[in-house]
C-alpha cells in the first residue's frame, strides 16, 4: 500500500496486488472506508483503487475509482456517522424504502452509517465517498440512526452548488493537506444540513418532530451569522424568533445539548479552524478568541484546552509543523518543486 504521509492520507491501487489476490484485496479497502462488499463480478481484470484524507474534524474523504461491482449491506463495526457519495463518472442505482432510484454524475447520495444500504454500479465509475461524524454535525441536526437513505439532483438551486463542491474537492483531493481540508469540512457540513433542512424525511421525521428539528435548524442558522457577537444569549435568540426562552431552551435538550454549550462550541470550531488557517496567520491569538465573540483571552484558553486537550498556541504550533510536514510529502510526490 503506498502512503502520502501517515494514517490520515493514503492511496492504494489494485494494480499493485495479483490477479488472484485483488478480490480480498478490494474488500479489504473498502471495509477501511465502512462500505460492505460480498461477491464481486468474475472479471479476470477487475480494477480500483482509492485515495483517502481525513480532515482536522475527522471527515473522511475517499475518492474511489472501480470496475462495475455492487456495495450492499451493512457495517456496524464504526460509529454514528452520515455517509455521502457524489457521482463523478458512470452511473448508479440507489437502493431506498421507494426501490431503486438512477444516478448520474453530479447527483449525491446520503443516508446513515451501519444502517442497510445498497448501491449498484453497473460500469466503471468513480465516485467520492464522505464520511461525516456524528461530532461533526454538533446539535443541528438529530442522530444519524433517525436519518433515511435518499438522494440530491444536482441540476439547481443550492444541491447545485453542493454538488459543484464536492466534485471540485474530488478533483483536487489528493493536492490538498489536512490544513487545506479544514474550510471543505465546514462548507460540507452547513450545505448537507441546509440541502436537508427542509427534506424532513431525510430524517424520518414528520408532523410536530419534523417542525421542531426545522425550527432548531432555522435558528442554529441565524445563530451562526452571530457568532461574533459576544453578547448574544438565550433570551436575545428567542426574542428574535418570536419564541419562549422556555421553548428555545427545549428545542436544544431535545438534540442532546443546550443553548450555552451549543454557543461555545461553535464558537471554539470557528477559532479552531481559525488557529490553523492560512488565511488567518497573521491574527494573534487574542484577535481570534475576540474574532469568534470570547470576552477575555484567559477565558478562551481555558475553555480550548477543555474541550481539545491543548492550549490554542499549542494547538497552532502542532498543526503549522503538521502543514509543513504534509506539504513537503505532497511536493516530494510530485518530483520536487518545479516538476511537472
Amino acid at each position: 500500500m503506498n502512503s502520502y504521509s501517515d494514517q490520515n492520507a493514503w492511496h492504494s491501487s489494485l494494480q499493485d496486488f495479483p490477479l488472484p489476490d485483488r478480490a480480498l484485496a478490494w474488500k479489504d479497502l473498502m471495509s477501511r472506508l465502512g462500505l460492505p462488499v460480498n461477491d464481486l463480478p468474475s472479471v479476470e481484470d477487475f480494477q480500483g483503487s482509492v485515495s483517502f484524507h481525513e480532515s482536522p474534524l475527522g471527515m473522511e474523504f475517499a475518492l474511489v475509482s472501480a470496475s462495475a461491482h455492487q456495495i450492499s449491506g451493512k457495517y456496524l463495526e464504526q460509529s454514528d456517522a452520515i455517509w455521502l457519495v457524489v457521482i463523478i463518472q458512470g452511473k448508479a442505482q440507489l437502493h431506498s424504502e421507494t426501490g431503486f432510484e438512477d444516478l448520474h454524475p453530479g447527483d449525491i447520495a446520503y443516508g446513515p452509517c451501519r444502517a442497510e444500504a445498497t448501491m449498484r454500479f453497473n460500469e466503471s465509475f468513480q465516485m467520492l465517498h464522505i464520511r461525516i461524524p456524528r461530532l461533526t454535525l454538533s446539535a443541528r441536526v438529530l442522530s444519524p440512526s433517525s436519518m433515511k437513505i435518499g438522494s440530491l439532483h444536482a441540476k439547481s438551486g443550492l444541491a447545485y452548488v453542493f454538488s459543484e463542491l464536492l466534485c471540485a474537492t474530488a478533483k483536487t483531493l489528493d493536492e490538498m493537506t489536512s490544513a487545506d481540508l479544514r474550510p471543505v469540512e465546514l462548507a460540507v457540513t452547513e450545505l448537507l444540513i441546509s440541502c436537508l433542512g427542509e427534506e424532513k424525511a431525510a430524517f424520518g421525521l414528520g408532523g410536530i418532530a419534523g417542525a421542531k428539528a426545522s425550527h432548531l435548524h432555522s435558528i442554529c442558522q441565524a445563530v451562526e451569522t452571530m457568532l461574533s457577537e459576544p453578547d448574544i444569549n438565550l433570551k436575545s435568540v428567542a426574542s428574535d424568533h418570536g419564541v419562549s426562552t422556555r421553548y428555545l431552551q427545549k428545542l436544544f435538550t431535545a438534540a442532546g445539548t443546550t443553548f450555552s454549550h451549543y454557543l461555545r462550541n461553535r464558537r471554539l470550531e470557528r477559532s479552531k479552524a481559525d488557529l490553523v488557517s492560512p488565511l488567518h496567520n497573521q491574527l494573534s491569538i487574542s484577535e481570534i478568541c475576540f474574532r469568534w465573540g470570547f470576552n477575555g483571552s484567559a477565558h478562551f484558553s481555558r475553555v480550548f484546552r477543555n474541550k481539545y486537550g491543548v492550549s490554542p498556541r499549542e494547538y497552532k504550533r502542532l498543526h503549522s509543523e503538521q502543514y509543513v510536514a504534509e506539504s513537503i510529502s505532497i511536493s516530494e510526490q510530485r518530483g520536487g518543486p518545479g516538476s511537472f
